[in-house]
């Protein structure tokens, strides 16, 4: 009889424990790729949930002084949600240091943390895809789209030898079929050294023109 009583305990015991608690909040993780990013990369990360309660997570991204985006708001549509970030980590917009990801679902937050280190990249900055579409749908000229390259892109990555200005910005021409691989480039089927590296060569070999320095 004792036995029966021991083994009727530890079944009843088990059985409770697999329940959750009636009325628990969910919970909400974030499960970083990792906790190391340098310039040019992209921050990616996944939200986990032990429910799936039609909310959605509200992250914030801060640095250690505490200035950090507004509130994102992040449907929850599986319990393991991938974040990946649109925009890849720029010199101008991001300071080196220790940054955090803030988390908020259903009454229940979570905090991670990665650091963004100094490294040799160098990226094109996301603001010359604007000028680039202006580009593509002729709403930009040749010349004005150099001058953004100029005064955007480090010229480490892209080296225009004389200073563009308002004598010479009309003077200056890209060949039309220049503009497949720019395309490419915004879709992200060419990366930014290649497109760079590609852009480089056609202004050495002087196929993208520019007027000669009087």
């Amino acid at each position: 009889m004792e036995l029966k009583i021991i083994i009727l305990s530890l079944i009843l015991a088990t059985s409770f424990a697999s329940f959750p608690t009636i009325g628990a909040e969910p919970s909400v993780t974030i499960v970083m790729e990792k906790t190391t990013y340098s310039y040019c990369e992209r921050l990616f990360y996944i939200i986990e949930v032990s429910e799936i309660t039609g909310e959605p997570a509200i992250i914030h991204i801060r640095d250690e002084s505490g200035k950090g985006s507004s509130a994102i708001p992040i449907e929850i549509e599986n319990l393991k949600n991938p974040i990946p970030s649109l925009f890849a980590f720029e010199k101008e917009v991001f300071p080196l240091g220790k940054y955090f990801v803030d988390v908020e679902y259903a009454g229940s937050e979570f905090t991670a943390e990665f650091n963004l280190i100094d490294s040799d990249n160098i990226c094109i900055p996301e603001v010359i895809k604007q000028f680039m579409v202006e580009w593509l749908n002729d709403k930009m000229p040749d010349g004005y789209l150099m001058d953004a390259f100029q005064k955007h892109v480090d010229a480490k990555l892209i080296h225009i030898p004389f200073e563009i200005n308002d004598k010479n910005i009309l003077e200056i021409d890209i060949p039309d079929w220049v503009k497949n691989v720019a395309y490419w480039w915004i879709q992200e089927g060419v990366s930014d050294k290649d497109f760079a590296q590609m852009i480089s060569y056609l202004i050495d070999e002087n196929i993208i023109s520019f007027p000669m320095p009087s």
